[in-house]
């Protein structure tokens, strides 16, 4: 429904993943009979969960671990562990700070300049111990290291931006990146990210896409809404993202998952962007909670050390557990923040829904109250839904 903003400008009202309940149908399924695989360029996983590329979330440990218990972890090729061949001291200087020296720490400890050394590095490292080398960069990290990725054997690569289209003007004289020709030429499967409309996710698709990333400024440690001003709610961005889908599919008989990127917390927040139309889920703080991530506790916005404008903070989510108690159970904590698995599979036991493609069709309402109706004692005590 269209709304007047005034006399010049009419605006789409959209709609953020707090805004939102799942209905149950007719029928319900017993969780041990649910499906939740999926497949991202060609690679078959259990849990439809990608750790986000972030320096406090995901190391060549944890991408290692993540490949083990069924998800899936992103490395940053742009981030300290391709800066420093030893990155601890480097992570335990950023745990260490206050919040007023972080963002000048951070931009003089992302000043080194990235090795193609250590890139190949880490990406041998993973497969080495037999995890999925996914990893990620900027686009002008792209042309810069697109050509050591492919042969380090990386199996995933991840352009990401806060915002990327195929259409882009760049400054006279200076390369730009041609999409359509990376996701030709690289030679492993090209996911590309961020969007959030309709249009630029069936432009992404066009131009061979394995997958595409959906979310501009959700995230716990991103301030891009506020520094920028960008961004549209999530379960809107994912609808109209999964609908370019569709239509891409009939239109070329290839299906391009989409993946929703940020602001996702609990098991509750995955369940309702895959009701959205998600086929999966990039979360960062979540994981970063568990006890074997590299950043100490804490977790940080991927351009916070931008040198001329950072767009994200530090926060500090503490360790609440191991990260297979986190994706895969069992659960010490009551508000949805682990077992993440048993809650999208009793989700959708509830909802009725054997697989995430069935998931994808549930429906959903406006409920602005779902999280606040009937939850006066937790809010007070700070206790489950409350905290």
């Amino acid at each position: 429904m269209d709304i007047q903003l005034g006399r010049s400008k009419v605006v789409r009202r959209a709609y953020g993943i707090d805004e939102i309940a799942l209905v149950p149908g007719g029928k319900t399924v017993d969780p041990q009979v649910t499906n939740t695989s999926w497949s991202i360029g060609g690679i078959e996983r259990e849990i439809p969960i990608i750790a986000s590329a972030m320096d406090g979330v995901v190391d060549v440990d944890m991408a290692v671990n993540l490949s083990r218990l069924g998800a899936l972890g992103v490395i940053n090729l742009e981030g300290v562990q391709t800066r420093y061949e030893d990155p601890n001291s480097v992570l335990d200087r950023i745990a260490s700070v206050g919040k007023d020296e972080f963002v000048p720490l951070m931009q003089e400890i992302y000043s080194q300049p990235v090795q193609e050394s250590l890139i190949r590095k880490r990406i041998q490292d993973i497969k080495a111990q037999g995890g999925l080398a996914a990893v990620s960069g900027t686009p002008v990290a792209a042309l810069r290291f697109g050509k050591a990725i492919a042969e380090a054997g990386a199996d995933l690569f991840f352009v990401q931006a806060t915002v990327v289209s195929t259409n882009h003007v760049g400054p006279e004289g200076q390369e730009t990146l041609d999409l359509e020709a990376l996701c030709r030429d690289l030679g492993i499967p090209v996911v590309i990210g961020n969007c959030v409309t309709y249009d630029v996710a069936l432009q992404l698709m066009r131009a061979g896409a394995a997958a595409v990333m959906v979310g501009i400024g959700p995230g716990a440690a991103c301030t891009s809404r506020g520094v920028l001003g960008v961004g549209i709610p999530q379960a809107t961005a994912v609808a109209d993202c999964a609908a370019a889908r569709e239509d891409y599919q009939k239109e070329s008989n290839r299906y391009v998952p989409i993946v929703a990127d940020g602001g996702i917390v609990t098991g509750g927040d995955i369940c309702k962007c895959i009701a959205c139309g998600a086929d999966a889920v990039m979360i960062g703080s979540p994981i970063a909670r568990a006890e074997e991530a590299p950043g100490r506790g804490f977790h940080w916005g991927m351009a916070t050390p931008s040198p001329v404008l950072p767009r994200g903070t530090r926060i500090n989510v503490g360790s609440t557990g191991s990260l297979e108690r986190i994706l895969r159970g069992p659960a010490k904590l009551d508000d949805g923040t682990h077992n993440l698995l048993g809650c999208l599979k009793t989700s959708m036991g509830t909802l009725g829904a054997r697989t995430i493609k069935e998931m994808q069709q549930v429906e959903v309402v406006v409920a602005p109250s779902l999280l606040t109706e009937g939850k006066v004692y937790q809010k007070a005590q700070r206790l489950g839904m409350g905290k």
